[in-house]
């Protein structure tokens, strides 16, 4: 790491640069292997007791660069939910082309409201957060917008287990399927479907979204990455062409959602006798 570079150059040992700071010796391990991300002031007292302030714009540069990738939720939620919804719609805006492989749940830009509402509450227990769900679904609700705006295309890939999942009450759900089979009538919208029967070229292995040719995000249990190297671009997009090339589309696509709204809808038929 460039850190342990720095110090080594500067003929300082681990226990030196940790008393010159009045750190805990244990810190300079830390941060060095990555077991503990740097303050902009660590930076600065690392650079000026090492006697290369040369360097602390581009540690720090090096370091806001990956807080943008690998983002916490519990930093981009600090907030509250409004806001990350906020940033989001910022993003989107600027997007042309977006292309959305989701094998768990139903993308955002697709969800009603009510199944919106299921997720914010699912992150305000996981996460702890501020409240604020109302006004993120009404945010969310606003950004689908896009999806009427004929200068955007949208080719999204789900599987179906993402339609089967138990994320929300059985009539959310039928409410949230109906939905799909709407929107994929769109002109710009090209809804595909993995059904359980469909042999994978490439295992689903999580969600991603692909904005462009510009970023693709991912979202992990603790955190969002946004990933903006051309070959990670270039090689998620090879990835989503891939499951794409096994969904069925049109009425085929159609035909999976609607056994499944047939399927949910009998359950609730005999929870209700």
């Amino acid at each position: 790491m460039r850190l342990r570079q720095l110090r080594t150059s500067a003929g300082l040992t681990g226990r030196h640069l940790a008393e010159a700071a009045s750190w805990p010796p244990s810190k300079i391990s830390k941060l060095e292997n990555g077991r503990q991300t740097p303050t902009d002031e660590d930076i600065r007292t690392w650079t000026e007791l090492t006697g290369t302030e040369g360097e602390t714009e581009a540690l720090l540069a090096s370091l806001h660069t990956l807080e943008v990738q690998h983002a916490e939720w519990r930093r981009l939620l600090s907030a509250g939910l409004r806001s990350h919804q906020d940033d989001l719609a910022g993003i989107d805006a600027k997007t042309r082309l977006f292309r959305v492989f989701e094998p768990t749940v139903i993308p955002g830009l697709l969800q009603t409201a009510e199944y919106a509402r299921a997720r914010f509450a699912e992150t305000v227990t996981v996460f702890r957060v501020p409240g604020g769900v109302d006004d993120a679904v009404r945010a969310r609700m606003q950004g689908q917008e896009q999806l009427y705006r004929a200068e955007k295309r949208f080719h999204f890939v789900l599987t179906e287990a993402a339609l089967r999942y138990r994320l929300c009450a059985v009539d959310v759900m039928l409410a949230q399927l109906d939905r799909l089979v709407a929107l994929s009538a769109l002109r710009n919208v090209r809804l595909g479907v993995i059904g359980f029967a469909t042999r994978y070229v490439v295992a689903p292995a999580h969600g991603f979204w692909l904005l462009d040719q510009d970023l693709v995000t991912v979202e992990t249990f603790s955190a969002e990455l946004n990933l903006a190297q051309p070959q990670e671009i270039q090689f998620y997009a090879g990835v989503f062409e891939q499951l794409a090339g096994v969904a069925s589309y049109g009425g085929a696509a159609r035909a999976i959602i609607t056994r499944v709204i047939d399927d949910l809808a009998a359950e609730a038929g005999e929870a209700g006798a």
